[in-house]
């Protein structure tokens, strides 16, 4: 089934938007965290919310950068496989419970959060938050649009 979108892409509607979106893809770039760990999160939650342009844009990209497919592969199932450090399961701890806020009564658990800050400090905690919340923000904008994942890709 082919989804068609039922506007075109809100940020190319409203230009001001893209402004905004590319400040906050730059403060959350600029705290220190690795571009895989900030990748990692950023598919994961999209997974979550079934963005498919997202999912699919981000797994893409993570492959032109060098991602191995073993770990793309295993994303959505990062627990039960040994492909990920410490702190990359960490920020994916986080990316899920900051995405699936209305699960449990605690969004974010206190041992979610403090096995994030074992290996990140406050700045890049921060940069974490501001782009899984960034991620989110996308997702829901492409739900919401139907945009769909192109299908034009070679």
């Amino acid at each position: 089934m082919i989804i068609e979108p039922r506007i075109a892409n809100p940020a190319g509607l409203l230009p001001d938007a893209v402004k905004a979106v590319n400040l906050l893809y730059k403060a959350a770039h600029s705290a220190g965290v690795p571009q895989r760990t900030l990748e990692l999160v950023h598919l994961r939650a999209s997974q979550i919310n079934g963005c498919s342009a997202c999912v699919d844009s981000g797994a893409r990209e993570m492959r032109k950068a060098g991602e191995t497919d073993e770990r793309l592969f295993a994303v959505a199932v990062w627990r039960e496989t040994p492909y990920f450090t410490e702190a990359e399961r960490a920020a994916l701890a986080l990316a899920e419970a900051a995405t699936r806020l209305a699960d449990r009564a605690d969004a974010v658990p206190d041992d979610v959060w403090a096995e994030a800050a074992r290996h990140f400090g406050e700045k890049e905690l921060a940069a974490i938050v501001l782009w899984i919340a960034t991620t989110n923000f996308f997702n829901r904008i492409n739900a919401a649009t139907r945009q769909p994942a192109p299908q034009n890709w070679g």
